[in-house]
C-alpha cells in the first residue's frame, strides 16, 4: 500500500491539535482540504483514525497506534532532508563554549586560531569556567572537560593525549624543606592549594599506588582559583602545588620547578570536546567536531606521561 507523506502529515497535525482548524492554520490551507485528506487516508486504510464530534476531535484505537508509528517516522523524514539542507550550508553564527580552565591543548589558543582561520563566519564565545553546569540549560552548544566528570548521556570526543597531574616545587623549597617520599608525607609541608569557588572545599590530591586510587587531603596554606598564581607562587619557593603536567611543563623545562612523587601519578584519558547526543548536529558545530579531530589525527594534541 502506497500512502501520501502529505496526507499522514496532515493526519498528524489534526491528531496532535486535536482540531481540524488549528491544523488547517498551521499547515496554511482550507479546513475542508484538512478534512478531505483525513478522510482519504481513513478510506484507504479501511479504518476510522479520529472521532469527531462537535466539540473535539480525538483518536480512535487504530488512530493511537498509526499516529505512534508515523509521528516519528515523519521526524526522521525532515531530520534526513534537514541534514541534507545543512551538509551544503556555510558554517555561521554564534559558537560557544564552556571550557575547563586547565585544558591547555584548547586554551593554547591554536586549535582555536585555525578553527577561526577556516570558518570565518562562525564567532566564538569562550567561557573559561570549572564549574560544573549543565551546557545545554545555560545555552553553550559544548564544553571542554575531563572525560571522567562529562556526563553519560553527553557525545565525547578526545581534544587532548592522556595527561597526568603532578606535585611540583621550586629547587629551592626542596632544598629548605626536602623532598616528600609519600603522598601521605604531604600534610607535613606547605601546600598551595586549588578550589574552583569560595565556599568550595580545595581540591584533594588524587595519587594511585599498586593499583589502587586514593586522595590526600592536604591542609593548603595558600588556595586559590588561579592556576597562574599557584605557578608563580611555586616558582617563588612558597611550597609544593598540584595540577595538570601541562600547566607545569614550560616551568619544569626551564628548571623553575621539579616534580616530586611521579611514581604515584599515574596518566589517565584527558580533555575531550563534549555535546549533546543530536540526530543533526548545527554546521558550526559539526565543523567544530570535524576540526578537532583531524587536528588529533595530525598530531597536534598534547600529552603528559
Amino acid at each position: 500500500m502506497q500512502l501520501d507523506l502529505n496526507t499522514m502529515s496532515i493526519f498528524v497535525a489534526v491528531a496532535q491539535a486535536r482540531s481540524f482548524r488549528a491544523a488547517a492554520d498551521q499547515l496554511g490551507i482550507t479546513r475542508s482540504a484538512v478534512s478531505q485528506a483525513v478522510r482519504r487516508l481513513e478510506d484507504a486504510l479501511g479504518t476510522a483514525l479520529l472521532h469527531r464530534t462537535t466539540r473535539s476531535v480525538g483518536l480512535t484505537e487504530a488512530g493511537e497506534a498509526f499516529l505512534a508509528r508515523v509521528s516519528p517516522a515523519l521526524d526522521d523524514l525532515d531530520s534526513a532532508a534537514q541534514a541534507v539542507i545543512d551538509s551544503h550550508a556555510r558554517p555561521s553564527g554564534l559558537l560557544r563554549l564552556a571550557v575547563s580552565s586547565i585544558a591547555e591543548s584548547v586554551l593554547s589558543g591554536d586549535m582555536l586560531t585555525t578553527f577561526a582561520d577556516a570558518y570565518p563566519e562562525v564567532r566564538l564565545d569562550i567561557l573559561v569556567t570549572d564549574e560544573e553546569f549543565d551546557i545545554i540549560a545555560h545555552g553553550f552548544d559544548a564544553g571542554v572537560r575531563l572525560g571522567e566528570v562529562i556526563e553519560q548521556d553527553m557525545i565525547a570526543v578526545p581534544v587532548s593525549g592522556r595527561q597526568r597531574q603532578m606535585v611540583v616545587a621550586a629547587p629551592s623549597y626542596l632544598e629548605r624543606c626536602g623532598r616528600p617520599a609519600h603522598p601521605r608525607d604531604l600534610p607535613a609541608h606547605r601546600c598551595i592549594g586549588w578550589r574552583p569557588a569560595p565556599g568550595i572545599s580545595p581540591y584533594r590530591w588524587e595519587f594511585a599506588e599498586a593499583g589502587r586510587e586514593f586522595a590526600v587531603a592536604v591542609d593548603p596554606e595558600v588556595t586559590t582559583n588561579d592556576m597562574s598564581l599557584m605557578i608563580r607562587m611555586a616558582c617563588a619557593g612558597a611550597g609544593l602545588t598540584f595540577g595538570m603536567a601541562e600547566s607545569f611543563r614550560s616551568w619544569i623545562a626551564k628548571g623553575e620547578l621539579l616534580s616530586v612523587l611521579d611514581d604515584y601519578c599515574p596518566a589517565f584519558p584527558g580533555f575531550f570536546l563534549f555535546y549533546p547526543s543530536r540526530r543533526n548536529l548545527a554546521p558550526k558545530l559539526h565543523a567544530l567536531v570535524d576540526h578537532v579531530r583531524t587536528w588529533r589525527q595530525l598530531g597536534n594534541v598534547s600529552s603528559s606521561h
